[in-house]
């Protein structure tokens, strides 16, 4: 089974969805990667890791290992540039329509004979309009397609959460599995994101007012919601039939 992981940035992959991904790759899946931008508009690490021009080929390099570290199958990223952030942390999605990411999809997945997709949530998680771009494309595809495909969106919402902040406040979360028996390789990944390491820690040392490790940002839990298909759900299938602990939040699903 060919399972497609779909993100707007490099670390998107990681941060999101890490857990679930290493999984999927330890059950024998094969997990391809699909990144829209190589994040150049991005934070390059504090003391800056790189230049600005050269934070595009770095962040692709990070990417890669950290798909290795998840033990990714194959690779992809798209050359849609991720524009510089904003005044006052202002962001942007990387094209103006979702359709002109579409025909890119579509290749994918008949090249590759993707059989379920994972992706970026309704809200973005935090907003993000690139995030929200990657969410309308898969939803233009299963417009304009015969070939419907399951959908996971990922930090779908649930009570209770460690990062609420993070959560897509319109998706309801069906399931929520537990990744502690893979945290050393989700660590692992986002490790790889070097430039981005100042960012996963900031908000926690704020909140704690010290300085943090890159393992207590990580959170042990990761949760999903089952998109395309409700009366079909294989990758809860999956994670049952593997003995994964998994808590069902919608038991209608």
């Amino acid at each position: 089974m060919d399972i497609l992981a779909f993100f707007a940035h490099p670390d998107d992959e990681t941060i999101l969805a890490g857990g679930l991904l290493a999984y999927l790759s330890e059950c024998g899946y094969r997990i391809h990667y699909l990144c829209c931008t190589r994040g150049e508009g991005g934070e390059m690490g504090e003391p800056a890791l790189c230049t600005r021009d050269q934070l595009g080929k770095v962040r692709e390099e990070e990417f890669i290992a950290a798909v290795k570290a998840l033990g990714g199958y194959k690779w992809k990223l798209l050359n849609f540039i991720d524009p510089l952030v904003g005044f006052d942390n202002v962001l942007y999605p990387f094209v103006v329509s979702a359709d002109d990411v579409v025909p890119y999809l579509r290749d994918y997945i008949q090249e590759n004979s993707i059989d379920i997709i994972i992706s970026h949530g309704s809200n973005g998680e935090y907003g993000h309009p690139a995030h929200r771009m990657v969410y309308d494309s898969v939803v233009s595809y299963n417009q304009h397609t015969d070939n419907i495909l399951p959908w996971y969106t990922v930090q779908a919402y649930y009570p209770n959460s460690a990062k609420p902040h993070l959560l897509n406040k319109d998706d309801p979360a069906d399931w929520i599995v537990d990744i502690r028996s893979v945290f050393e390789k989700k660590v692992n990944a986002a490790s790889a994101h070097s430039t981005q390491l100042d960012l996963f820690l900031r908000r926690k040392t704020i909140e704690l007012g010290r300085p943090v490790t890159l393992r207590e940002v990580i959170v042990t839990e990761e949760s999903y919601r089952s998109v395309a298909s409700k009366n079909y759900d294989p990758i809860k299938s999956i994670l049952i039939e593997a003995g994964i602990e998994i808590s069902i939040v919608n038991p209608g699903n």
